[in-house]
């Protein structure tokens, strides 16, 4: 008898402490306030889980000074989508077609950090998704929670 009695209690406390099903996704597809996604390709800008973004990467067709900008100018759109502004990077993946280009004009993407430089990983690749794109960027940023 005492089994009976205690086992509501049991499933009431295992509940409460059980994880979520699904995580609450919020998602920023630039400016499109009705479209929060591309359905064509099938991905979204930046995508936000709790305090982390996840930010898809941002193009350029030309390895210079004013394409490398262009493109920490789109990320720089992304994060404030949220809120967030580079000191809030904790990761950056960069995928290019010319790394020995990309080294020569780093001092560009250095001033966007402003010396506060997050983990990064750089790889040289033979194409992107799109054939005349030479450089992709994407970024993971934490929010204060």
């Amino acid at each position: 008898m005492k089994y009976i009695i205690i086992l509501p209690f049991i499933l009431i406390f295992s509940s409460a402490f059980s994880q979520e099903k699904q995580i609450k996704k919020e998602k920023w597809h630039w400016n499109d306030n009705k479209v929060k996604q591309d359905t064509v390709i099938g991905y979204c800008q930046v995508l936000k889980v709790d305090n982390v973004l996840y930010i898809s990467g941002a193009v350029t067709n030309e390895i210079t000074p004013k394409g490398i900008a262009s493109v920490y100018n789109d990320l720089k759109a992304s994060l404030a989508s949220f809120g967030a502004t580079f000191e809030n990077v904790v990761k950056e993946n960069l995928y290019t077609t010319d790394i020995e280009e990309m080294k020569k004009f780093n001092y560009v993407r250095k001033k966007y950090y402003n010396k506060d430089f997050p983990a990064a990983t750089w790889i040289q690749i033979q194409k992107l998704y799109m054939p005349e794109t030479k450089l992709e960027i994407e970024l993971i940023a934490h929010l204060p929670k």
